[in-house]
């Protein structure tokens, strides 16, 4: 069971934005991109088991919860400037390889970060991409996730989830909500994620829909790339989309504990198979 390990929380000024991250542990550095409205505070259960052996490094990607912008989002390249700024956050981190791991749309972005500066990493783990560009009729899905930014836009977030959750064909999506009356911090985080929402279902949504991974980079890069997929979300898009990944790179996905998010509902569990994945 997971027991609490010190944190700190840093800053670190990019162009056009200040990050926010947090740091535990010890050992070669560990990041962790999250995907999506979610920020450091999503793998907050599973760093824990993981700083032990690690530097685990969490963050909030810019434009999202504590990282601010300090002037407009480049919309039209948004996968390339969150790459970038991951880039510039383990620069800032250490002079060594890194081990990454990034979730959904940060699985996406990840990607880019492994074709521009592969000389940063050791080891990137790439868990289920939603990526078009890796599902059957990468037009058909591309189509249907700008339809569902323009329900968000025009219908609000009810329609717009309804549309999302089809798409995705998601059936778990994390562990069940904890009983009782929800405590502050709670409240603060759902908060937080609700006004996430506005960047998710928009400009980022979108840069990930129409973004193209660089397959032939991907494949000669110096680093290792691990796909992985959910145990429990097959069928699901972004499970296919880890699948394929793992097919044009020649190599087998990874099968990590729980579903889409087992890094939340299984965090031990994800912890143990994330460290034989990194070793392997």
């Amino acid at each position: 069971m997971s027991t609490t390990v010190p944190v700190t929380t840093e800053t670190l000024k990019v162009p056009g934005a200040s990050l926010y991250y947090e740091v535990r542990g010890s050992g070669p550095v560990l990041l962790m991109m999250p995907g999506g409205p979610a920020d450091a505070a999503a793998f907050r259960n599973t760093a824990v088991p993981l700083a032990s052996d690690y530097t685990v490094v969490t963050y909030d990607p810019r434009g999202l919860s504590h990282s601010k912008l300090d002037g407009p989002l480049d919309e039209e390249r948004i996968v390339q400037v969150f790459a970038d700024d991951v880039h510039r956050l383990l620069s800032a981190i250490t002079k060594e390889k890194a081990f990454v791991f990034a979730s959904s749309g940060g699985a996406s972005i990840s990607l880019e970060l492994a074709a521009r500066h592969p000389e940063q990493l050791s080891t990137l783990i790439p868990h289920e991409p939603p990526s078009p560009a890796l599902q059957p009729d990468p037009a058909y899905v591309r189509s249907e996730m700008e339809d569902i930014v323009e329900t968000y836009r025009t219908a609000g977030m009810g329609p717009a989830m309804q549309k999302f959750m089809a798409l995705t064909r998601v059936k778990n999506s994390g562990p069940p909500p904890p009983q009782g009356e929800p405590t502050p911090e709670m409240r603060e985080g759902i908060a937080q994620m609700m006004r996430n929402m506005d960047l998710f279902v928009g400009p980022y949504m979108l840069a990930v829909a129409r973004y193209e991974p660089d397959f032939a980079a991907l494949k000669a890069c110096s680093c290792r790339i691990a796909p992985g997929v959910g145990a429990e979300s097959r069928g699901e898009l972004a499970h296919d989309g880890g699948l394929e990944l793992a097919k044009r790179l020649g190599t087998q996905a990874a099968v990590f504990p729980g579903a889409h998010a087992g890094f939340d509902s299984h965090p031990d569990q994800f912890a143990v198979r994330l460290r034989e994945v990194l070793e392997g």
